[in-house]
């Protein structure tokens, strides 16, 4: 359901996120939108409601995608409409959520860029961290709501899981590993093992990456583009373990996808994937360090059998949805107590 056709009361606390709409596939949109308790009214991101809209709160995810454009053009007047809309904001007195999704953009930008990020971050009055490890800024009010799983937004495909299967899906950029898992199974010696990576690649030089890697072993399959949710739910069933040997590990929604689909993950050691483990119970977070090796592979792959075979399902209880939204709206709550916002 879009934030517009929700039906909420005259009174309820506008929010503006910097997200586009839904489209038809799961994302992080789709949570806030159906979270969100009724005395809350989510608004998705245009620059026009930026800049001229009517909204209580506004809530940064990402600030990175603001100011960058896949032109030099392009991203010079995201640059420039992001300096009206802190302006704006400055004078109407409009709090600002901050979710910490990332410790730090995954590719670096420009110093004008980051320059700008940072007037975002010091504009920022309160801090969502999406797990216990996140650092916020020094001096900086926050609290920390956990991102929530994916239960009954995929639904669970029957059948059981094909031995030995690896499966690696989201979007496909630099900073994921896809080609060290590639390696890491071709590498192995085990005919029972194979490889399915699934998501559309970040640009084409990231696409010949893969196909590269990928060329000359029948273990390694890929399907390079976004799939609908009903075929990806089949992908993370067939699978025994879904491996994420991202180099830069601290929220995951794969993670959670898979985690929700009672899919065991194989992903590097960080502290927020030490504190998922333990809060997932035992054999659903396997950890690794260092580099990705056919050995840790195998393990984990073996490992990953005998819990999907035992049955059960991660613990996922804090996750929920309904619990999510009224966290952030405890915050909402606070924020225009604080700064005094109208309503």
């Amino acid at each position: 359901m879009s934030s517009s056709a929700r039906a909420v009361p005259r009174t309820a606390i506008r929010v503006l996120h910097t997200l586009r709409p839904p489209d038809g596939r799961t994302r992080y949109v789709d949570q806030m939108i159906a979270g969100a308790p009724p005395q809350v009214s989510v608004r998705t991101f245009s620059w026009p409601r930026a800049l001229l809209g009517a909204y209580d709160v506004f809530q940064i995810h990402w600030p990175e995608f603001l100011v960058r454009h896949r032109t030099w053009l392009g991203s010079l007047v995201k640059r420039g409409l992001t300096r009206l809309l802190l302006l704006r904001l400055s004078v109407t007195g409009t709090p600002v959520v901050r979710t910490a999704h990332n410790l730090a953009p995954h590719e670096p930008g420009e110093p004008a860029e980051r320059r700008l990020l940072d007037s975002v971050d010091r504009r920022s009055a309160y801090w969502i961290a999406l797990n216990p490890t996140t650092v916020l800024p020094p001096g900086a009010e926050g609290s920390v709501i956990l991102h929530g799983h994916y239960r009954g937004r995929f639904a669970a495909s029957e059948g059981p899981p094909t031995a030995g299967r690896v499966l690696q899906f989201g979007l496909i950029r630099p900073y994921k590993g896809v080609e060290g898992l590639i390696e890491a199974v071709r590498a192995s010696s085990r005919q029972d093992l194979s490889l399915r990576v699934v998501g559309r690649p970040v640009d084409d030089t990231m696409r010949r990456a893969v196909e590269d890697r990928a060329t000359g072993d029948p273990r390694v399959s890929l399907s390079l583009a976004f799939v609908p949710d009903d075929e990806l739910a089949r992908e993370v069933a067939a699978a025994q373990l879904v491996v994420l040997p991202y180099r830069e590990l601290h929220n995951s929604g794969v993670a959670l996808v898979a985690l929700s689909l009672d899919r065991p993950i194989l992903v590097p050691r960080t502290p927020a994937s030490e504190a998922l483990r333990e809060e997932v119970g035992p054999g659903w977070v396997l950890l690794f360090d260092g580099e990705l090796t056919p050995q840790v592979l195998e393990s984990a792959v073996d490992r990953a059998a005998q819990v999907v075979g035992a049955g059960g399902a991660p613990d996922l209880r804090d996750r929920d949805w309904a619990t999510v939204g009224e966290r952030h709206a405890e915050v909402y709550r606070h924020v225009l107590g604080r700064s005094g916002g109208s309503r």
